[in-house]
This record gives C-alpha cells, structure tokens and sequence, in this order.
C-alpha cells in the first residue's frame, strides 16, 4: 500500500490550495483518512480527519478554513485549504488507517509529505 501526497506550493496569504492524497494498492476499506502537518521546529500535528461514516474533526486553528473530504471510487482524499495563513506553513502528510483484506485488522499509513508555504 502507498499513499501519494500531491497538490502542495507556495501560496500568498489569503489564498487557497487543494491537496490530494491517492492511496494505491492492496486495499480492502478505509477507515480513516486524514492529514497531518508538520512545522519545523514542532511536532506533527492532526489537521483534519474524516471517517468512513462520514464524519470530519478539524483542528481548532484551521476550523471553517479547511474542508476535508473525499473519492472513494478513487481511493483518494481531499483537503481544500482557503483563507491560507503564515502560520499554515508546513509539510502536510496524509494518513490512513485501512485494511487490506477483508479479515486482516487497520493499519496505520502515512504519504511522503507535500510542502506547503505561506507568504505573508
């Protein structure tokens, strides 16, 4: 299982990009999908998670700037980021906790990381 980050850049504050996040493979089911971010200098950090009932958590400081969201015909995984910020400055990864059989128990997986930079 492999799970591609794309969709990162340099952005002017106040502006928006879309992540993707393609996960390719062996897969059975998805039961979580999210997106991480990392700063330098700071520990990774939840962004946005969203479960396979539908359900979405954000992190408080990017609530109602970040959408979550997702293909599952594609195995892949959205996160639509507006109102971008400075402090939004960081390598983003995306996460899955899936199964590969139908028996088998989740596990977690991470992408490569796309970076992601604000300018003020």
């Amino acid at each position: 299982v492999q799970l591609q980050a794309s969709g990162g850049g340099l952005v002017q504050a106040g502006g928006s990009l879309r992540l993707s996040c393609a996960a390719s493979g062996s897969i059975f089911s998805i039961n979580t999908m999210g997106w991480y971010r990392q700063a330098p200098g700071k520990e990774r950090e939840l962004v946005a998670v969203l479960d396979n009932g539908g359900g979405t958590s954000y992190a408080d400081s990017v609530e109602d700037r970040f959408t979550i969201s997702r293909d599952n015909a594609k195995n892949t995984w959205y996160l639509q980021m507006n109102s971008l910020k400075p402090e939004d400055t960081a390598v983003y990864y995306c996460n899955a906790d899936l199964r590969t059989t139908s028996w088998g128990r989740g596990r977690n997986y991470w992408g490569q990381g796309t970076q992601v930079t604000v300018s003020s």
